[in-house]
């Protein structure tokens, strides 16, 4: 991997390139909130330039904060499966696989657009039991390459909120009916991200268009038969949010007036199938 990749991505896809950046920029932070050497070392087998983002360091907490909570949730999921499935949809660059190092027991599949698995072929290394999958999450002929023969953990960070309601609430259906149990880690922007859209540098400058709002948890659990919900926080009270930057968590005092703004990021935790009982 000594030449740099060129990138050609376009829309959502594009989107990556500017989490990818800012959890570089996290790395280099006295005080990281991920910590994420992977992607600094990514960014530089990358031919892009990153200039071209129009984003400073100083938003990076929007997407670490968010990128550690799951990081926990994951690791706290595969601590209680260690004979378990994952199945990362819309990865991205994201190097969590690698950031986690899951045992000889799990069996890790990474998925999303067949330019994006073939861009992370050239800046990832390959692993025992890991599986990269080229196709759209709302693909549904995809679950049939993921085993259901035991406890599933699908991950859907940063992929909501870029499909319509219908699109989204039929994939997450198919996920509860293909697999007997496991959890669902998945982010949501409720009404206010929704609308407020066209002030995000993130999605204004990759040409992306939001779609699905989630306000509650209730709005997922009835419309999808078989969740239960396990943990919902907005992105000022995630347990990794301490680590933010001073200037966000002055504004974390100042969104507690305005509840729109203080939920307009919020991460899910759902479980599904059976309730396992652990000794």
């Amino acid at each position: 991997m000594t030449d740099k990749a060129s990138v050609d991505l376009h829309g959502a896809a594009q989107t990556m390139l500017t989490t990818l950046y800012l959890k570089a920029l996290d790395a280099d932070f006295d005080r990281p909130v991920l910590g994420d050497r992977y992607a600094r070392e990514a960014i530089g087998r990358l031919e892009y330039d990153w200039s071209d983002l129009g984003i400073t360091r100083r938003w990076a907490p929007l997407v670490t904060v968010r990128s550690a909570q799951y990081d926990l949730w994951a690791a706290q999921f595969l601590a209680a499966h260690p004979e378990s499935t994952v199945v990362h949809m819309g990865c991205g660059l994201d190097s969590r696989v690698f950031r986690l190092d899951p045992g000889p027991g799990v069996q890790w599949y990474d998925l999303d657009y067949p330019a994006v698995i073939a861009l992370r072929e050239k800046i990832y290394p390959t692993r025992p039991r890991y599986h990269l999958v080229p196709a759209s999450a709302t693909d549904p002929a995809w679950l049939d390459r993921i085993p259901a023969d035991r406890p599933v953990l699908v991950l859907a960070e940063g992929i909501s909120m870029y499909l319509t309601e219908h699109d989204g609430v039929a994939l997450l259906r198919r996920i509860v009916d293909r697999f007997p149990s496991g959890e669902l880690q998945i982010d949501f922007y409720n009404w206010f991200g929704i609308r407020t859209q066209k002030t995000h540098t993130l999605v204004r400058r990759s040409g992306s268009t939001l779609y699905w709002a989630v306000n509650r948890p209730g709005d997922v659990l009835s419309q999808v038969p078989g969740l239960r919900l396990l943990c919902a926080v907005p992105f000022f009270d995630a347990s990794t949010f301490h680590r933010a930057s001073r200037a966000f968590r002055v504004a974390r005092r100042l969104t507690r007036v305005v509840p729109p703004v203080r939920r307009s990021l919020q991460y899910h935790r759902y479980a599904f199938g059976p309730v396992m009982l652990h000794r």
